[in-house]
Formats: structure tokens, sequence, C-alpha cells
């Protein structure tokens, strides 16, 4: 069945993401260039692969800095071009290097800029003083379009404390350095506004610094009274304020960074097996929406539908992802497309759009989202390969090319490609996505983007950001850095990532350092130990304990994480040759009989629902997990044993801090000492730690040195909250 959707912008692809008046790309070989002269003529020229390379007649213009410079502003991606990103109350620092001539003090603030345009002033702190280098915490508070930039000024109040301090003690200058004090406090008192309680702090250190009465070092110390110097530090005086470029800010809804996705195939919860003829019958999306209830209880906040759309019968595979499909084999759900339609439509054996809307409702109710698969490819069945023959690639001989990932071959499906029609590819993929929008998706998994021009992506992001900004997408980019960096910056708040094949502490160390660092600027992670397509050898052969360990981490490493359904079960045999599930879910039905696992099934005990709800519980109740750029590795003797904790102060003034500590040898119980950064920690290194495993429920005291012992024997993971006693 096709879904009528609400006419969108007969505009649509009239601007692309370089923000040209069309979306075919430039050509290769010519290209035109605008730019502004240094007496503000705007000129227009084109260039071609012909034209030899000429020496510039004049200097180019150079960005003027200002009295007292400000550069290195951090995060910047791309030069600034593109916005940093962040989260309804996500913590960030902004950075830069501030100095100026002389030995005068200079100081450094942050304006963040709202959407509604006022100002939020932050005084930014010298993180090596006198090297110039400053930054400051940030944290922004409504969604939408920011900016922010860097002032550098001078300090003559900091100049003044600096200077007087020196010559009052070595007796130089006492009464002119005294008055000067006072001359700049007076400034501070008229030039900046203050209430009558803030004004009464610096007009007695006035008073005071006149007072012949008494002594200059008391006259001194009135001056620069730690009252003083704080009133100062809130509101300062600042002389030649030069601010940086405003730069972008894209500040998000929470989802965009924090979840738990819960991934299942609809036709199969549900399906039933004939006992006697052993065929299948299809579960639809009312028997799906049934299985919500029990995702919810499990404490998942996303649950992602691979594709739902009609299968083509052309090419199609078997169980195993064989060739020869029988009549009653289902197909993969990411061969899409047939005569009863297209990605606008949903397959007959999963009922209508009223199912899907309902299936969509009881999701809301459970206190889920539902995300859906985009995958634009298409079966040779699918309605495209007909009426828009160009937007398929041909080979020499005619045929179209199906897709290839040597020695992977998909047989039964069609790359949609972009190239040869981009104003009609691209918006019929805005109308098809625009279908599921107004049946209240607002979060799409994306199948392989990075085999589509990244061009295609910004586009179409920004232009549905623009009516619906709360739609995330989700890059499911298993592909080199540069693509997946990219694939962010230009609009994916969310990608897979290497996470389901880093298993050494060294390498998830400084992966996760890395994601964490710059990368978190444009780039959210999503880890999955396991997925529809891939089951490591690690977990082939790990065990319950890998199995548990892996969860854990994906669970507590980054904030947004996702399982694919049958984790609970433990699926851990491989089909021969390959690193994903025998007897694959994405080739035929699977009816898993979750009911046996219930209480009072014959299965009881045998899952790890429990633990899943577990993590998922303690994920909610501490907030510290639900940030990226708030982790600290902590140093173990053991190289098979990796601790790390997550830190944040809430509004109430709480400290929040949990401490992770895992066993990543799936086979062998380790004990080890794990040795605690306290500062990184908000301790002294001599404080005493009251720490509770929050798996267990066990509880230790604990010191900047710490006994573990984890393994398939106990435990492979503590997760642990801590506080000072």
């Amino acid at each position: 069945m096709t879904a009528t959707p609400r006419a969108t912008r007969p505009d649509t692809p009239a601007a692309t993401p370089a923000q040209s008046t069309s979306p075919r790309p430039p050509d290769a070989s010519s290209s035109t260039t605008t730019g502004t002269t240094a007496t503000g003529t705007t000129t227009t020229g084109t260039t071609t692969g012909t034209t030899s390379a000429q020496a510039p007649t004049t200097a180019p213009p150079q960005v003027p800095i200002g009295r007292i410079p400000v550069q290195d502003v951090s995060p910047l991606v791309d030069a600034g071009a593109r916005p940093a990103k962040a989260v309804v109350g996500e913590q960030f620092t902004i950075g830069a290097t501030v100095f100026r001539e002389g030995h005068d003090a200079v100081n450094a603030s942050v304006v963040l800029v709202a959407p509604d345009g006022t100002e939020r002033v932050t005084q930014m702190t010298s993180t090596n003083p006198g090297l110039n280098t400053w930054a400051a915490v940030v944290e922004p508070d409504a969604e939408g379009w920011w900016t922010y930039r860097v002032e550098g000024w001078s300090d003559p109040y900091g100049t003044w404390d600096h200077d007087a301090s020196i010559k009052v003690a070595a007796e130089i200058d006492t009464e002119l350095m005294l008055e000067e004090g006072a001359r700049v406090l007076e400034r501070a008192l008229s030039e900046v506004n203050r209430t009558p309680e803030q004004q009464a702090v610096l007009k007695d250190a006035v008073t005071a610094l006149r007072d012949t009465h008494r002594p200059p070092l008391a006259r001194l110390h009135a001056g620069t009274d730690p009252s003083v110097r704080a009133e100062l530090a809130a509101r300062p005086l600042r002389d030649h304020v030069s601010p940086s470029t405003a730069y972008p800010l894209l500040v998000e809804r929470e989802r965009a960074l924090y979840g738990a996705w819960y991934e299942m195939f609809p036709r199969s919860e549900g399906a039933v097996q004939d006992p006697v003829t052993g065929k299948w019958t299809s579960g639809t999306l009312r028997t799906a929406a049934e299985r919500l209830p029990a995702i919810a209880r499990m404490g998942f906040d996303v649950v992602y539908l691979t594709p739902i759309h009609p299968i083509g019968t052309t090419a199609r595979k078997g169980p195993n992802n064989t060739l020869g499909a029988g009549p009653d084999d289902p197909g993969s759900p990411y061969a899409i497309g047939s005569p009863d339609g297209g990605h606008d439509a949903i397959h007959p054996d999963l009922g209508t759009f009223d199912d899907f809307d309902h299936f969509v409702a009881q999701a809301g109710a459970n206190g889920l989202e539902v995300a859906m698969d985009i995958a634009l490819q298409c079966s040779p069945d699918h309605p495209y390969v007909k009426t828009h023959p160009e937007w398929f690639a041909h080979r020499a001989d005619g045929t179209i090319a199906y897709a290839e990932n040597p020695p992977k071959k998909y047989q039964d499906i069609y790359p949609l490609y972009f190239d040869n029609d981009p104003a009609g590819a691209y918006a019929e993929m805005r109308r098809v996505v625009q279908v599921w929008i107004d049946h209240g998706v607002k979060i799409f998994r994306v199948d392989n983007p990075h085999t589509k021009p990244v061009q295609f992506w910004q586009w179409i992001i920004a232009d549905v950001g623009r009516d619906h900004p709360d739609v995330i997408w989700l890059a499911e980019a298993f592909t080199k850095p540069a693509m997946m960096h990219t694939l962010g910056k230009v609009g994916f708040q969310q990608s897979y990532t290497y996470y389901t094949w880093r298993n050494q502490k060294w390498e998830l160390e400084e992966y996760v350092t890395e994601l964490a660092g710059e990368a978190a600027a444009y780039m959210r992670p999503s880890f999955w130990p396991t997925t529809h397509d891939i089951l490591t050898p690690y977990m082939q052969f790990g065990g319950p304990s890998a199995w548990k360990l892996r969860a854990a981490l994906a669970a507590t490493l980054v904030p947004t994480y996702g399982i694919y359904a049958g984790y609970e079960l433990i699926e851990h045999v491989a089909r021969p040759g390959a690193e994903e599930q025998i007897d694959n879910e994405k080739y035929q039905y699977k009816n898993r009989h979750w009911e046996d696992y219930e209480p009072g099934g014959i299965k009881e005990g045998q899952s790890l629902a429990g633990y899943l709800t577990l993590l998922n519980q303690i994920r909610r109740e501490h907030p510290a997990l639900h940030w990226l750029r708030n982790i600290t590795f902590h140093h173990v003797d053991d190289e098979n044993i990796m601790a790390f904790s997550k830190r944040r102060i809430l509004p109430d003034g709480t400290d929040d801090t949990i401490i992770v500590v895992a066993n990543l040898d799936p086979h062998s119980t380790r004990e080890s000492t794990v040795h605690l950064d306290m500062p990184a920690l908000g301790l002294d290194h001599h404080d005493g730690i009251a720490a509770q495993d929050l798996i267990t429920g066990a509880s230790w005291p604990w010191g900047e040195h710490v006994y573990v012992r984890l393994g398939p024997e106990t435990e492979p993971v503590h997760i642990v909250a801590i506080r000072r006693f």
C-alpha cells in the first residue's frame, strides 16, 4: 500500500548543501568563482582546466586582528565553516589563545548568543598561566542555532593588582600605586552595572585605599581583598574588548546524544511456523507492537525497525544468503520494492499505514521513540526501475549494476545512483522521508550512507531540519574515517563506530579518547556490540561473560548504545565463513519464543534481559553517563583490565561520579590494582571513598589504589557509584 503524504514544498531540491541554485554538482572541468575586492567590488570569473596559473598582482586580503589578539578558537568544525554541535544541557569547553603586547594583564570571555539573541558571558580561565591559553566550560540550555565567540580584553584591575602587590611591598611608588588602584575601582563602579551590595564592596575598597591613617600594606590588602577580586572577576572592568569571529553552534535535543536503542525485525515478532508443513506466517506491525512493553521494561528509549517495505522477488535471497530462494522465503527487507510499492509503502504481510500508526502510538505510550531504516537501494522489481531508469548505474552491456562489496554480492539490490538526475532524485527522496515523518517518525537510521553523495546528505538533512528540527539521523557507515567524520560534519547527529571490532584496552582507550575529544564537536558515537550483519569472533567464542562485558562497556563508555534483538539470548553461532549469525534473520523469519524466558517459562533465567534492564536503570539514574566528553581513563597494572570514570556536577551541586572497571578477557578471572586519578574525581590523593557496585550491590571502602578481581567466576564489570567519606 502506498501512503499519501502531505504536500512538500515544490522547490524542495532548489538549494544544495553548497547553497547553489541547483542540486546538480558543478562540472568538474569548469568552475565559477565569486569574490570581493579590497574596495568592495564584487567580481565573478570562470576558470577552466586549460587556464595557466598567474601570479596575483596584489596580496590577498588579510583578516584583521583585534587590539587584543584572539586566535586558535576551539572547537571549530572545518575552520568554522560548519557548526559545532551540542545538546541541551551538554557541557563542553571553549578554548582560545589570547595575548597582548607588553606586560599588562590580559583576560578573556566566552559569549554564547542564544537563538533569541540573548547573550550569556562566561569568564575564561588561563590553563597555562603566562602562556596565553584560555578555556571556559559552557552549557547551552535551549535547542536551536546559537553562535559563540571569544572576547579578549585588557584587564586594568589585574594589571594594577599585579604591579601594586610587588611595588607596595617593596615601598616603591607606594602612594601613587594606591591612588591608581582607587581610580581603577572608581572606573569599575561607574562603567559596569552593579547592585548596591556589589557597589559597596568596591566603595569600601576605594575608601580604604585612600585612608592615609592606615599602613600602606593594610590599604593594599583592602584593594586586593578576595571579595574585591571576586567582584571584579564576576563583573570585570574591560578595556580594548576584541571579539573573535562568531562561530555557529547547533544545539539539539537530548536524544541526539543520549539513548538506548533496541533493533527488531517486525516480521519476526509474532511469526508462526506450522509444525507440520514448516510454512511460516509472518508477524505484523500489530504483533510487533505487542513486544513493545517488554522492550520498554528493559529501559530502552528507541525501538529501531529494519525496513518494512515491499520486498522484490527477482534474485531473492534464501536462508543464509543463498541464491535459491523458495516460494515461501521472505527475502531480505533491504531488497526494497515490488509491484506493491517502494520506499513509501508497507509490505502487505506487515499491514497497513493504520497498523503502522498503531505501532507508533503504542511505542509512544510505552515511552519509546520509533527509528526507521532508510536504505536508498531497490530490488529489481522496484517501481523506480521502470519509471526512473536514470536513477541507476548501467554497465557496458546495458544491465543495471547490482550492489557489490567484493567478495560479497547482492544480486537482489540495485543501489540508487544520483548523478544522472540529482534534482529529481533528491526531490523524490525528500518526499519519501516526509511520508514517514508525517506518520510520527523522528529518527532515521540510514543504511550505508557512505555509498551516496555527501552533498545529498547535507542537503536533505538541512532541508528536513528547517521544518522538523527534532529529526535525528544515525549513519550506519562502517567505512574510512574521513567519510565517517564528514557525514557527521554535514548533519548526521549520530554514527555507528568501530567499537564492534575494538577489544583490547589500548585500542578502546585510544578510540574513545578520539571520539570524546575534538570529534565530539560534530560526530556522536553509537556503540553496538553486534548487529544483524555483524557477529565478531570475540562474541562468537567469548561466552556469557563477553556478552555482558560488551553491553556494559557500550552502555557506559558513550551516551548512545544499542542491541539487536536476540542479544538477550546470547545468539553467538556464526554462519561458516562469515562474521554474522547463522540462520540470519535478514533472510528468514525467527520466532524467539520470548515467553519461554519470562518468569514461569521453561527457560527462565537464561536471558540477559535482567542485566540489560539493570544497565539501562543505572544509565537513567546517573546523569554522568548521559555525556560523552566527561570521560577519564585510569591506570590499571593488568593490560586486560580497563578503568574509566565519568563525572557530572548536577544543578543542585550534587557530584555524580561513576567508575567502571572491566576485565576485557572473557575467558579468565583476573586480579589487579587500579590507580585512580583522584583530582579527576574531584578528590584529594588521600581521601577515602565509599564505593557501591551498582551491578551486585556490594560496597567497599576505596582509596587512590584499589584491588579488583573480575571475570567469569564473579562479574566481568564493576559499575561503581562513589562518594567521599
